[in-house]
């Protein structure tokens, strides 16, 4: 099955974006049954991350606590002012696998998939694959 592309456009400096939605109906149209799903984000700012999706509080405290840690200036070298959410990107994560099964992904009751953004407001693309088993 060939990569297709899922384009985000944020909306803030730092936010999470749900994609779970986008997801599952990548996963219809490809009509994959059994195997896993690959989530890639391209971006050396921005991330992607499973967590809570039932109360909208803890994105902001994720934000809120990466922010505390990694503030935007904080005498950092690199020129182009975004070093934090270089920092961010890279303790989150860029990439995803889950787990397909009867045409479902595998998630946990309250667990969503995000895009994290950490250096808009951006265009931003993120490729999916899916890998029949």
């Amino acid at each position: 099955m060939k990569v297709e592309t899922l384009q985000i456009n944020s909306h803030r400096r730092e936010e999470l974006i749900n994609i779970t939605a986008a997801i599952e109906k990548f996963v219809r149209n490809a009509g994959l049954r059994e195997g896993v799903v690959i989530i890639f984000v391209p971006h050396t700012t921005a991330a992607v991350t499973i967590n809570e999706n039932a109360d909208p509080d803890v994105k902001h405290d994720i934000i809120h606590k990466l922010n505390s840690e990694f503030p935007q200036d904080d005498s950092y070298l690199h020129g182009e002012g975004n070093s934090d959410a270089h920092i961010k990107s890279s303790l989150i994560g860029a990439s995803l696998q889950i787990i397909v099964t009867e045409g479902k992904l595998l998630l946990g009751t309250w667990q969503g998939i995000y895009f994290c953004e950490f250096d808009g407001p951006r265009s931003r693309n993120v490729y999916i694959k899916a890998i029949a088993c």
